[in-house]
């Protein structure tokens, strides 16, 4: 057998014990099991599998500070609520514009944007279901391969927060716990994916690393490397170590405080009361941080080709540490600055959500392909339910991607369809990621024209 071959054979994991359990740890794609062009899988002539990434946040963008001024190849920089993305200009396309179409049905506040863009589909009176959202629609044809069929993960920490459906009734619950999440793609093996109830054992991490129970395949895989795969690989090891050791101060007992106590149990409370108590953004942008590496390194070891990660919930229920208003709030009580034009407070936190997309996007980068990146070969959308979140607009709402599907659409567009449905971004994504499909989404919503000037 072929040292191409017997890589090949061995690509997907290292295998050890930790805890009298058996572990596995994925590889990325290296150039050893790449063709000359670093586009293919050597031993079978395959193209690298594309990757789709959903991610997602609420209350949208400020109106005129998001959307370039002109339409077409990018000039002059982004706007500055995206300046963010700004290192990623060239693998970007913003899509302005668009709306969703209610067919006179009641607008549904954080609700009708998000269903419309991620489901095609508004629903209205009783009986009208939810619809399955674009990225179980394009799982299905390249999902079916992998380990997990996608990978759902909220950085508010909260299940519940998820944009994902496999159908009417049946949510793809996030991951809020990024130690948990690390078990389930790195750690000891798992129960079914798709469970809402799966609670792993993180303490499991903190005893011993998962790279640590594979020490010994490791090193001699590594002796059978070129020299540019052993660098690559140790570069790879050496970022999942670090994240590792991030998950394990998040999991380490803090030291004792003599004045604390044990308060009596406190009583559940209605998950849509949290727009008025909110989270701290502080540990959502860490979370998302985590939750990015771990995606990343679940997409380059071929473990998953679909994730779906949610900075917010719809409603955006976050706040700065020490202040008791959230951004939700903000967006509806503060006044518009008439000089500046937008409302000051609300618009700060566009920044880090931005910023966490973009985090999102380095990470993928980070891990070089051949010639190229993850990045590369990936499709990612981010998108939000509102337009103007004041008064909960469903027009204009904003639409991005980062990525080229490798090298399936052009990148580096603004493209402004004014009135047409947001459909049609979906419609395109789903035709990218080789979804066979004419046409998409309900009522008014229903389109057939994707996107054809950037597609390949």
């Amino acid at each position: 057998m072929s040292a191409v071959n017997r890589m090949a054979s061995r690509r997907r994991v290292l295998r050890g014990m930790m805890s009298g359990s058996a572990v596995t740890v994925a590889l990325p794609f290296l150039d050893g099991f790449l063709n000359s062009s670093g586009t293919a899988l050597a031993a079978t002539g395959q193209e690298l599998p594309v990757v789709f990434g959903n991610w997602y946040w609420g209350c949208g963008l400020t109106p005129g500070r998001w959307e370039p001024a002109m339409t077409g190849k990018f000039t002059g920089p982004l706007p500055p609520e995206i300046a963010a993305l700004e290192p990623f200009r060239d693998k970007l396309n913003v899509y302005s514009g668009m709306k969703v179409y209610l067919d006179g049905k009641p607008p549904r506040p954080h609700t009708s944007g998000r269903q419309a863009c991620q489901g095609g589909h508004v629903p209205g009176g009783e009986g009208d279901s939810e619809h399955a959202s674009v990225d179980s629609l394009i799982s299905e044809v390249v999902g079916k391969r992998t380990r997990f069929r996608s990978l759902e993960a909220a950085a508010t920490g909260n299940p519940r927060d998820s944009v994902s459906r496999r159908s009417a009734t049946v949510m793809n619950p996030s991951e809020g716990d990024p130690a948990a999440l690390y078990a389930r793609v790195f750690g000891p093996e798992f129960v079914d994916p798709n469970a809402a109830d799966f609670k792993p054992d993180p303490a499991i991490m903190a005893e011993r690393s998962a790279l640590s129970a594979v020490t010994d395949e490791r090193k001699a895989l590594m002796r059978e490397l070129g020299a540019s795969d052993r660098a690559r690989l140790d570069e790879y090891f050496t970022s999942l170590r670090e994240l590792e050791g991030r998950l394990d101060i998040e999991l380490s007992k803090p030291a004792p405080l003599e004045s604390c106590s044990v308060p009596g149990e406190v009583a559940s409370h209605d998950i849509n009361t949290k727009g008025y108590s909110g989270v701290e953004i502080d540990s959502v942008v860490e979370r998302n941080k985590l939750f990015s590496k771990i995606m990343a390194h679940a997409v380059a070891c071929d473990q998953t080709r679909v994730f779906n990660v949610s900075f917010s919930d719809s409603q955006s229920s976050l706040r700065k540490a020490g202040d008791t208003t959230t951004h939700h709030i903000l967006t509806h009580e503060e006044a518009m600055d008439e000089e500046l034009g937008y409302q000051p407070r609300a618009t700060w936190f566009f920044t880090p959500i931005m910023e966490g997309f973009a985090y999102m996007a380095q990470e993928l980068a980070n891990i070089r392909e051949g010639d190229g990146t993850l990045l590369d070969r990936s499709l990612v959308l981010g998108s939000s339910e509102s337009g103007l979140a004041k008064i909960h607009g469903v027009e204009n709402l904003p639409l991005l991607t980062l990525g080229s599907a490798g090298g399936r659409i052009r990148t580096g567009m603004h493209l402004q369809p004014k009135g047409d449905a947001v459909t049609r971004v979906g419609l395109t994504l789903q035709q990218v990621m080789g979804v066979s499909t004419s046409s998409w989404g309900t009522g008014s919503m229903k389109t057939s024209k994707a996107f054809t000037e950037i597609m390949v």
